[in-house]
């Protein structure tokens, strides 16, 4: 999985953006499991770029949630 940038999470729909969220976080739950077994991980920079994407896919989801709670905001 590679870094998916923010343009990219922007063009998703919601339902889109929580199912990478889901996808990723199984990915990180899997990478973490071998960790701790103490095995090392196939690709260590897998489990930063994995918390990377659910960090940012969580930032656009809440973005999109302030805006519908504020609404439109009044023009001049």
């Amino acid at each position: 999985m590679t870094l998916l940038r923010m343009k990219e999470l922007r063009e998703l729909s919601d339902d889109d953006l929580r199912r990478k969220i889901a996808e990723a976080e199984g990915d990180l739950l899997r990478e973490r499991g071998v960790a701790a077994m103490g095995g090392a991980p196939p690709s260590p920079g897998r489990m930063r770029a994995l918390r990377t994407n659910v960090a940012r896919a969580l930032t656009v989801l809440n973005e999109r949630e302030r805006a519908l709670r504020r609404g439109p905001s009044p023009g001049p």
